[in-house]
């Protein structure tokens, strides 16, 4: 027969991995607390649309669309798109100061900028499938990479790697509405 004071024993540190475990769950976003006013960061992400193309006898992959944001560190954001060759007219953009740390934050709080500069193979065979680039820079470092998107992807992509995709393509989004 188990003892009371057995159960409460291991009740412990069950519970105290609960309380570390819920507020981490429930905090919607990342703490921008270790964002110094003198931080500087650019972004430059893109994001291409590659399709294999047949050119007689060699068969080849080309950018079907091409599209490109690019935010300094004043929140100053340019988006540019290239459709089969052809370049639209950049939209320009101003981020809020509140979005730039958020980002920074990311970037900062996560380790983002420890990843090794890797690019991730791609599965062959494939016809067609999206591939992004991500080069930051934060207080003169800088870190580039570049990876297809998962299920193209030969290795295993980093959670982080798609967060900071996600939250950019959210400034995407927000810009092109």
């Amino acid at each position: 027969m188990v003892r009371p004071v057995t159960i409460i024993l291991a009740a412990i540190p069950i519970l105290a991995a609960i309380f570390i475990v819920v507020p981490q769950l429930i905090r919607p976003e990342i703490p921008i607390t270790a964002v110094n006013a003198d931080d500087v960061i650019s972004v430059e992400y893109s994001k291409q649309h590659l399709k294999q193309v047949p050119f007689g006898v060699t068969e080849s992959i080309g950018a079907e669309e091409t599209d490109v944001l690019t935010i300094q560190n004043d929140g100053e954001a340019v988006y540019s798109v290239t459709k089969n060759g052809y370049s639209e007219p950049d939209i320009k953009y101003q981020l809020d100061k509140s979005e730039i740390k958020k980002l920074t934050a990311l970037v900062k709080e996560t380790g983002f900028m420890e990843i090794p500069d890797n690019s991730y193979p791609v599965k062959s065979g494939l016809t067609e499938y999206d591939k992004f680039g991500l080069q930051i820079t934060l207080n003169d470092k800088s870190i580039n990479i570049q990876w297809p998107e998962q299920n193209a992807s030969e290795e295993f992509v980093p959670p982080i790697i798609d967060q900071v995709k996600s939250d950019l393509d959210g400034i995407t989004a927000e810009i092109i509405k």
